[in-house]
């Protein structure tokens, strides 16, 4: 925005080679369409970037529209909300990234291909194709619901746009999104297609013919294509992507940089405290580990690299903390609006308050992965004359304001779509009032000796400047959601066909029965069932994926609480962007670093091994999610940081001394021991503890632990090359 540059102060305080400049943000970028699908859309668009940018902008105006009054049922609603999305996408997004790079050889056979500048003729087809598809719901809404189709069934024509939209959806997804999501759907296809052909042992069902699967995916209120992710999107999630946009585009994303290491940055460690803190509210409002890993990266990873962590710690670090954004009430990846709606007796602000401990515990256990982390190898902090001063910060404060705004909304019963509009409204002035004061202010000084002419002129430069601003808001609103959209549309298909043919609980009891009835053994098959569907998911398809296929398996076969299922498989399933072999956060911040990607994504998995133990504690103590009295989430709260620090400090090899093989194995051991609420188990491990913190002490006292070793030595068998 034109006034980013007036609300850093002392964007200077930090060394100036650990600025991202012109080649480190090119460099971003291409890190960025290499591992981010929804970040490989057309640029070079001609004069069709004039009608892309018009239907964007109309697109977002709709929904802010809508908010405020909605003109149409929420079937009709889902269905524009579908169409223009659609649209958008088959016009920005080629069929391969290829298609993007310049064109060479015959021109004839390049414009056949639709490799060349603008949109390529057959993307035009497929958005008007696209489009006609779900508008023909909007249009035919009352033949739709009426009871000649309860009686006489769907027509041809029905049939046939339901099919074409069907296969149009998956395919837009694909461009956008990428494949894993489209093989999900195309098995749950197969499944409702074919299931007749299983045994019924084999978890088989009647089956379901072509007309009949794809009429009730995309031709039904409230299921398939159209069912719940779809409507969370439409009514909830479009706003606060958004409200999102407006806030990194008032700079805030530099504002939080600044006050982490403000906050961070002097200490053991700092560069890499900070831009754990940095990420972490970033992603709050970015929706993307990997996007957010980018942007925050680009500046955090070249600091902690100067602070002298090694290149693939440094990539780890910010991809942990990015991924954990995910987690962070009050948006969790927009994935809170549809687990409210998928828990019954749950309102979407008791939900952020209840996702308060288990993100606080996930970042803690990062910090203190950082933190023994530099410890173990003494690594200092930034110098007080290389961070941002505290007066550039307080002159900044009010940029936090929109965040209060929404957050303060929410919790005092605000519907979750009025809150939006109340923080991007709260946004959109503070950012304008900045820039009118600060352009204006000298113009009035001045306009004494110029004349009232003059003032006119800068006020109407200020506001074609404004409106410029606004209409780039709007049109990366529309672009934003895209995938999301596209996510939440094949999620649907996946959890439609879950419902409809029992597939959900027969999953369940195979699992049950393979594990032979043991609750820890099911949860750990869970949990890797949930890592599994989740790789190379954004946030809202992961979860929409896991809490139709894996939740069920816990609150139908145990007594385990509905809300902490759903966290147990949403956490897990965040995870898995950071968990080797698709640890697609870890890769990309390894690109930025310069690092082995897998290398990079091991040592992520062993930063955020919190986060792999907080669920299995919520799970099995519910009072830490707020499930019961507050005094009885003391005493397990309290076991599990005493855990996580014993865990960490175990995997990082210190904790007040360089430790040794047998002392790091006691840590490991009694901190998991610790986190488990059982206070037998917890007292061994705590004892257990106690031995290797009193094998530390003796080393420290002799001089053995504290020599600096910069090997890695969770990490020297990896191999060092990519």
């Amino acid at each position: 925005m034109q006034t980013a540059a007036a609300e850093q102060p002392r964007a200077s305080s930090f060394p100036k080679d650990t600025k991202p400049g012109a080649a480190a943000e090119e460099k971003a970028e291409d890190v960025l369409r290499e591992h981010d699908i929804s970040s490989r859309f057309r640029t070079d668009l001609g004069w069709w970037g004039w009608l892309i940018g018009g239907l964007s902008v109309a697109f977002t105006l709709y929904h802010l529209f809508s908010a405020f009054y909605r003109p149409y049922n929420t079937w009709m609603h889902g269905s524009l909300h579908v169409a223009g999305a659609l649209a958008l996408i088959f016009l920005l997004y080629p069929a391969s990234k290829r298609l993007l790079r310049p064109s060479e050889g015959n021109r004839g056979l390049n414009i056949l291909l639709g490799r060349h500048r603008g949109i390529a003729w057959y993307d035009v087809i497929l958005a008007a194709a696209a489009m006609f598809c779900s508008l023909y719901i909007f249009f035919n809404y009352e033949y739709l619901v009426s009871n000649r189709v309860q009686i006489l069934g769907y027509s041809d024509t029905d049939i046939l746009v339901a099919s074409i939209g069907l296969i149009l959806v998956l395919e837009a997804t694909r461009r956008c999104v990428g494949l894993p999501i489209v093989i999900v759907a195309g098995v749950a296809i197969s499944y409702a297609l074919f299931g007749n052909h299983i045994s019924a042992e084999g978890w088989g069902h009647r089956g379901q013919d072509w007309s009949e699967f794809a009429t009730n995916t995309f031709l039904t209120s409230g299921a398939g294509v159209f069912g719940t992710p779809i409507q969370v999107s439409a009514n909830f999630i479009f706003l606060f992507l958004f409200f999102a946009v407006v806030l990194l585009r008032t700079n805030i994303g530099q504002f939080f940089n600044d006050l982490a290491f403000r906050a961070a940055g002097r200490f053991s460690g700092g560069p890499a405290k900070a831009a754990v803190a940095a990420s972490g509210l970033q992603g709050m409002v970015s929706g993307s580990s990997v996007a957010n890993t980018v942007a925050s990266g680009s500046f955090t990873i070249p600091i902690m690299k100067k602070a002298g962590f090694k290149p693939h710690i440094a990539a780890a670090t910010e991809a942990t903390a990015s991924t954990g954004g995910q987690l962070v009430p009050p948006i969790m990846g927009a994935a809170a609006f549809i687990m409210a709606q998928n828990i019954p007796n749950l309102e979407y602000n008791e939900l952020i308050v209840i996702a308060v401990i288990p993100s606080m515990l996930y970042f803690l256990g990062v910090f203190l992965s950082v933190h023994f982390e530099a410890k173990r190898n003494e690594l200092k902090g930034l110098r007080p004359e290389q961070l941002p001063s505290w007066r550039s910060l307080l002159v900044r404060l009010d940029m936090l304001l929109p965040l209060i705004v929404i957050i303060s909304s929410l919790l005092v019963g605000t519907s979750a779509m009025r809150a939006a509009l109340f923080g991007i409204g709260t946004a959109l002035v503070l950012s304008f009032g900045r820039a009118v004061i600060e352009h204006m202010v000298p113009v009035v000084m001045e306009s004494r000796s110029r004349g009232g002419q003059a003032m006119a002129v800068e006020i109407g430069k200020l506001a074609l400047a404004l409106l410029h601003v606004v209409i780039n808001m709007l049109i990366a609103g529309a672009r934003t959601a895209l995938p999301v959209i596209a996510a939440c549309a094949s999620a649907g298909i996946v959890a439609g066909t879950v419902t409809s043919t029992g597939l959900g609980g027969q999953l369940g009891a195979g699992l049950v029965d393979l594990a032979g009835g043991n609750f820890l053994l099911v949860l750990v098959m869970v949990m890797i069932a949930c890592i599994v569907l989740g790789m190379g998911l954004p946030t809202t398809a992961n979860y929409v994926v896991t809490a139709t296929i894996a939740a069920p398996i816990l609150y139908n076969h145990f007594d385990v609480p509905l809300i902490a299922a759903h966290m147990f498989v949403f956490f897990f399933g965040i995870l898995a962007d950071v968990t080797p072999p698709v640890c697609l956060a870890a890769f990309a911040g390894a690109g930025i670093a310069n690092a082995n990607p897998m290398r990079a994504g091991v040592s992520a998995l062993r930063m955020a091994i919190a986060g792999f133990l907080i669920p299995y504690a919520f799970i099995l103590e519910p009072a830490l999610l707020l499930q019961g009295e507050v005094g009885d989430m003391v005493l397990p709260l309290i076991t599990v940081v005493l855990g996580m620090i014993a865990v960490s400090s175990g995997l990082a090899g210190y904790l007040i001394a360089r430790g040794t093989v047998l002392d790091r194995l006691l840590l490991v051991i009694g901190g998991v021991m610790m986190i488990l609420p059982d206070l037998v188990i917890s007292g061994i491990g705590l004892a257990l503890v106690a031995v290797a913190v009193v094998i530390q002490a003796v080393l420290r006292a002799r001089g053995r632990g504290n020599s600096t070793n910069t090997d890695e030595k969770l990490d020297m068998e990896l191999p060092t090359t990519a």
